[in-house]
């Protein structure tokens, strides 16, 4: 069974910064490319970036420079250290894993959200 689970959402200050955290666990071959989605009720999700096994990142361009995603591959987490957060930033935050669970077998597993709340 593979689990993902994000973590270090919060209640953060208008230009204020955050770290969030997403785990993988279970048993797996190995964990791949790994996202960052988020959601503010009511909308769609929307796309913030990912980073591959390799340690490659992209970036939706408007958060670029304010966010960096990186990854412990030994600990199968990801990792997204957000910046200057404004009341944009506020929304659910979702982490999504390409996972090798079994030679031939490929599934991309999702986390359950974590909320950020970001106040004047």
């Amino acid at each position: 069974q593979v689990q993902v689970v994000e973590s270090g959402g919060g209640l953060v200050q208008f230009g204020g910064s955050l770290r969030l955290s997403c785990a993988a666990s279970g048993s797996f071959i190995r964990a791949t490319t790994m996202r960052w989605v988020r959601q503010v009720p009511g909308k769609q999700r929307e796309w913030v970036g990912s980073i591959t096994l390799e340690g490659e990142t992209d970036y939706e361009p408007s958060m670029k420079g304010r966010f960096t995603i990186s990854r412990d591959n030994a600990q199968n987490t990801m990792f997204l250290q957000m910046n200057n957060l404004g009341p944009e930033d506020t929304a659910v935050y979702y982490c999504n894993v390409d996972i090798l669970v079994r030679y031939g077998n490929w599934s991309t597993y999702w986390g359950q959200g974590t909320q950020v709340t970001v106040f004047p």
